[in-house]
């Protein structure tokens, strides 16, 4: 037992010694790594900002000189190795690199440093085959816990970060919802953490959160990414809304890209970029409200202009209603629902009694009898643009839009 506590001592001495040889060469090891990593990922140290490299050259450094430190036996002051790793950890995650990344530098750390140790060339050190492979078996081990302290210290502090951001993204729909998008103070802050600059079209995408429905849209985000465009969502007072910045997206392009889904959707453009996103958020928000209540659907604004003209003022709504088909409703179900088809289809088919009569496979002649039947109980004349109109509008107001080329809004 005595005889294998001291072969082990003195095995442990011979590392110390060894790994303590090393440490004079501390940089030249460090500065070998980094030409390493430079090889394996040109493109990354290309694009990486000076004072990124920087600071990955200087703790690439400072992390080989004490490691060869702690190994050697002479560990420098009260840091300990965890400490190290896990604020590298962090520190990497604020920078914006890769948990991959720093992974691999750890790994590849770990490997220059072990051949660093089988290329020492000193009879003085007693380096065998045997003290190299406990020495790499020590490294590998010391890899591992590495690895763990780090890949925690990192995904924590990018959970933190994107926390973070999130709360400072969705600050800052808010106040363009408002209608700051104009300040300059928000259009600086919008083209730092959404990339959007202040002129560039953007849409919004709202859909009111109904009781029965938690996400009216189903993960449109993740649609729109894989189609290789960004959005930016929020929920205010109800209703759940995304960002789209445009650049050369088609509205219908857009409504198509999101479905399906399973609420009322409103989709409006701001052709103005930040500045018009307020009027925007109203507008999709309304139009998506013209959807009736339990039916699932994306529409545009632009699509849906006449249920949003008779939606936006109920009194307006019921006034003209009774003012131009309100006796129709009067009648009796059967002779109201024959006369409003009719009436429909008239105004669809400009007016045309035959065109009307072929629509609904009927004779032209009972078409011009309850043209006449029309216009008497309404006292509205179809061949006057004004009277069209306002029975159009009459129309989508009781949510018959569908007949007349739209699709209604709730009744």
């Amino acid at each position: 037992m005595l005889a294998r506590t001291a072969r082990a001592d003195a095995l442990e001495e011979r590392l110390r010694r060894a790994w303590g040889a090393l440490i004079p060469y501390s940089d030249e090891i460090a500065d070998s790594i980094g030409a390493r990593l430079r090889h394996n990922d040109p493109e990354w140290f290309e694009k990486a900002a000076p004072d990124l490299l920087a600071d990955v050259h200087r703790d690439t450094r400072e992390h080989i000189r004490r490691g060869l430190l702690a190994l050697s036996g002479q560990p420098e002051g009260e840091h300990r190795p965890t400490d190290v790793w896990r604020e590298t950890g962090r520190r990497r995650a604020r920078q914006g690199v890769s948990l991959e990344l720093t992974l691999n530098a750890y790994t590849l750390g770990t490997r220059v440093l072990w051949e660093a140790l089988v290329e020492l060339d000193d009879p003085d050190l007693e380096i065998d085959d045997h003290l190299l492979v406990v020495a790499g078996q020590r490294l590998w081990h010391d890899l591992d816990v590495q690895n763990l302290v780090v890949i925690d210290a990192h995904r924590r502090e990018s959970v933190r970060l994107a926390r973070r951001d999130l709360h400072r993204q969705q600050g800052l729909l808010d106040r363009l919802v408002d209608g700051r998008g104009a300040d300059p103070a928000v259009a600086a802050e919008a083209a730092t953490l959404l990339g959007v600059t202040p002129g560039e079209p953007v849409a919004c995408i709202a859909a009111p959160m109904e009781d029965s429905l938690d996400e009216p849209l189903r993960a449109a985000d993740d649609r729109l990414e894989r189609a290789g465009w960004g959005s930016f969502w929020h929920v205010r007072r109800g209703t759940h809304f995304g960002m789209v910045p445009m650049g050369t997206l088609e509205p219908g392009a857009l409504a198509e890209l999101i479905k399906p889904v399973v609420g009322r959707v409103g989709v409006a453009v701001s052709p103005d970029g930040l500045a018009g996103f307020g009027s925007a958020f109203q507008l999709a928000t309304r139009a998506a409200q013209t959807i009736p209540r339990g039916q699932t659907d994306v529409v545009l604004v632009s699509d849906r202009l006449p249920e949003l003209l008779v939606s936006g003022s109920p009194e307006v709504s019921s006034l003209l209603v009774e003012e131009t088909i309100g006796p129709l409703l009067g009648l009796g179900e059967h002779q109201s629902e024959v006369l409003l088809s009719t009436l429909a289809t008239l105004i669809r088919c400009n007016v045309s009694p035959t065109r009307t009569a072929e629509e609904l496979y009927c004779h032209r002649n009972t078409v011009l009898y309850r043209l006449q039947q029309i216009e008497q109980i309404t006292g509205r004349d179809l061949h006057s643009a004004r009277d069209r109109l306002l029975l159009t509008l009459a129309l989508v107001s009781v949510g018959r839009g569908d007949a007349v080329g739209g699709t209604g809004v709730p009744a």
